[in-house]
């Protein structure tokens, strides 16, 4: 009835999904320090149009994310049979 109070648990951090998550903190620094620099001379992106700042500056980021999840290698399951692998 009652859960348990401390779960254990066997299954170990994929390596995707700490890949994409250190990739996306530091491009959120590198977003932040690039805004931070950009704001003190706003001639660095002025040659660009409004709406593409406003796709660009999100979508960096994003693809870096995703470019890292996709290239980090998948952590094996030995203790799932070999037709769920």
């Amino acid at each position: 009835m009652h859960a348990d109070p401390e779960p254990t648990y066997t299954q170990p951090v994929e390596a995707k999904v700490k890949a994409m998550t250190l990739v996306s903190y530091l491009t959120g620094i590198a977003g932040i320090a690039a805004l931070q620099a950009v704001a003190a001379d706003a001639s660095l992106i002025s040659f660009l149009p409004d709406w593409v700042e406003m796709i660009t500056l999100p979508l960096l980021p994003t693809a870096l994310t995703a470019l890292a999840g996709w290239k980090a290698r998948h952590t094996p399951r030995p203790d799932l049979p070999d037709s769920q692998r």
